[in-house]
């Protein structure tokens, strides 16, 4: 990894995710409890669960993804339309692939259909993650602290 590669912080890390998640859950929620004909608060309770196993595989997956950037000389609020896209879509599937056993046991669904609320929710989420990640860098650039 060159040594000259910005790198973001630990903290703005965390600011990154914590404003992410916040945001998500305001829109989510409601529309969740609202399509699934479920409460706020049951529908509110799996979504703090969700984030939670996000928000730990997020820190990862972006550390993970970062390092790969700088090593390839990339600075992460760099990222081409092509890296935010695969960012993006590579994360949802990393949780849609973990959440499915969540929506099974919590809300008694089958498989298909925790699979069917699960892509419906990450189709969203790719977009939001999208627009989310292209917005935060543009306000908050890398080297900018």
């Amino acid at each position: 990894m060159p040594s000259n590669t910005a790198l973001r912080s630990g903290r703005e890390r965390v600011q990154y995710t914590v404003a992410f998640e916040v945001i998500l859950m305001a829109i989510l929620v409601p529309a969740g409890a609202l399509l699934l004909d479920k409460s706020i608060a049951e529908v509110g309770v799996l979504g703090v669960i969700l984030v939670l196993k996000a928000m730990v595989m997020g820190l990862i997956y972006n550390w993970v993804f970062d390092r790969f950037d700088a090593k390839s000389g990339r600075v992460a609020s760099d990222r081409s339309t092509m890296g935010r896209i695969l960012h993006a879509v590579g994360f949802e599937m990393s949780l849609l692939i973990t959440s499915i056993p969540i929506y099974m046991w919590w809300f008694d669904f089958s498989m298909l259909q925790a699979i069917s609320t699960d892509i419906v929710v990450t189709t969203f989420v790719v977009g939001y993650t999208y627009v989310f990640s292209l917005v935060y860098d543009r306000k908050f650039p890398v080297g900018s602290r």
